[in-house]
């Protein structure tokens, strides 16, 4: 059970429907280990609520399942 549920407020969203099982590529390019794999569904979710807004998880991403919700003031 993920930590932080599928929300629109936190940094990191994973559209689960795109993102590939198993795949750990956003998880491997977090520096802060926001991202986790859930053992249930393969699939990425943030499991902390901390991002540097940094954006190597969704560069990296294949499908472009993952989005980096940045803040307005950081735009």
């Amino acid at each position: 059970m993920p930590l932080v549920p599928q929300r629109a407020d936190v940094p990191v969203t994973i559209d689960e429907s795109k993102c590939i099982d198993g795949c750990t590529l956003c998880v491997d390019m977090c520096p802060l280990d926001s991202l986790a794999i859930d053992a249930d569904n393969g699939k990425a979710y943030m499991h902390v609520d901390e991002c540097w807004y940094c954006g190597p998880c969704a560069a990296r991403c294949p499908t472009g399942a993952v989005t980096v919700n940045m803040p307005y003031l950081l735009r």
